[in-house]
């Protein structure tokens, strides 16, 4: 039973098995075909002996295995290792088949390749997940097949493998440079003036390129004989919490991320790189209730917690009680500190109904409201407008864009910073505010 779950007829077989057919019928009108007939008979007889016996006589003649990294990176491209060993003492044709998780909605992954005998083969494959979650991975299989190509043999391995997704792993990598130099002018990430008195002096160093002329001690310079510069840190162990609206707005998907995703990913990266730069970060996260508060503290060991905690955040299918945020920073943040709160708001009004709360709030604290362009609109209000119903949608599509640059005027009037960023480019302009508001000593 085992033997025949394994066997598999290569598309050949049929090929010559018509043929043979072809000519019993033809043998009908011309005699001699049916001794030919026969003859293709025995020689596809003793063809597919051969290719069973090469194919069933060693056991284990092919080892594979899938090599999954105990989490995977959300809205990144993560790679699937697979590494095959051909046993057999004569050439292979594969067929590998790997069953994806059902969250990939896809077809399963596919690939062909040949082995020479006792060769080694190591390949890999992209996955994007765009939710966090447990992955359960299916069979991975083999179909092997010898020269004669008659029948295939089929080979599992690892059923049931799982992998967890978190928040974006490798956004957070990318962006960790930021905390251990000064190369802020890599793209998309700005360089900041310091103005005011928010650096503390770190130490005399050798002048490199790309150094402030003005920061050069001339007293050290002429004692070493060469230019040397002294070196400020920014002012340090600062407060800094990530507030993230749960509620049904964030649900809102952008290239198949949602709001909320993009918000994660962006707390991760952003965390990082304030605990680097020797601040102390928290989060918090709410909607009808507060679902999670870690207090801001400046251990580099607390960034697993918050990935933690990023990991097990969900959206909710009501409205957010901002009310309820402002009693849980003012009983809980007693210090005044930097607040980032990522949220979404589609129209003025739904601003406006908020917006006492968040001037509570700014009046003890820094707060940034970070608020999502709709890309999406892009598309409507660059296209030309070549009927009425393109002229409507072009209409409201440009209202809406309107309505999110009067929010940020709005904010402003009240003194409350304000980001509006497209989802992709969140995690830079998040960054590039908290280093501007260090540099300008607001906070």
């Amino acid at each position: 039973m085992k033997f025949l779950k394994s066997l598999y007829i290569n598309k050949q077989l049929y090929i010559y098995l018509a043929v043979t057919s072809v000519c019993f019928l033809l043998s009908f009108w011309l005699p001699a075909l049916f001794s030919v007939a026969w003859m293709l008979i025995v020689l596809i007889s003793v063809i597919l002996c051969i290719d069973l016996i090469l194919l069933y006589q060693p056991e284990n003649a092919i080892n594979a295995r899938r090599i999954l990294p105990d989490k995977f990176s959300n809205s990144d491209n993560n790679p699937v290792p697979i590494t095959i060993t051909n046993k057999y003492n004569f050439k292979i044709y594969l067929d590998i088949i790997d069953e994806l998780p059902v969250q990939f909605q896809k077809r399963d992954f596919s690939y062909k390749t040949t082995l020479n005998p006792n060769q080694n083969h190591d390949f890999d494959y992209l996955v994007r997940p765009v939710d966090r979650g447990e992955y359960y991975f299916g069979n991975l299989n083999i179909f092997v097949s010898s020269t004669l190509k008659i029948i295939k043999r089929k080979y599992q391995f690892q059923n049931e493998q799982m992998v967890m997704v978190y928040p974006s792993i490798m956004q957070m990598q990318k962006y960790d440079f930021l905390a251990i130099s000064n190369a802020l002018t890599e793209v998309g990430l700005k360089k900041i003036r310091r103005i005011g008195n928010t650096s503390e002096f770190e130490q005399i160093k050798d002048y490199v390129n790309g150094d402030d002329f003005r920061t050069v001690n001339w007293k050290a310079t002429a004692k070493r004989a060469q230019l040397m510069v002294n070196q400020y840190q920014d002012e340090k162990s600062q407060p800094i919490y990530s507030i993230i609206d749960t509620g049904r707005v964030m649900k809102m998907p952008f290239n198949g991320l949602k709001l909320i995703d993009y918000a994660i990913n962006s707390t991760l990266a952003f965390s990082n790189v304030a605990l680097k730069k020797h601040d102390k970060v928290g989060m918090l996260s709410f909607s009808k209730k507060i679902e999670s508060f870690l207090p801001a503290t400046q251990k580099l060991t607390y960034l697993n917690r918050i990935l933690e905690n990023l990991y097990n955040i969900d959206t909710q299918f009501t409205d957010s009680d901002f009310g309820l945020l402002y009693a849980q920073l003012k009983r809980k943040v007693t210090h005044r500190s930097l607040l980032l709160l990522y949220t979404n708001f589609e129209h003025l009004s739904a601003l406006k109904r908020q917006l006492p709360y968040l001037q509570a709030i700014s009046k003890k604290h820094m707060l940034v409201v970070v608020l999502f362009e709709n890309t999406e609109l892009d598309l409507i209000t660059k296209a030309n407008a070549e009927d009425l119903q393109s002229i409507y949608h072009k209409t409201v599509a440009e209202k809406f864009a309107f309505e999110k640059r009067l929010m940020v005027k709005e904010l402003q009037t009240y003194g409350i910073q304000a980001i509006l960023t497209p989802p992709e480019k969140l995690t830079i302009n998040t960054i590039n505010k908290y280093l501007e508001i260090k540099a300008r000593g607001l906070l």
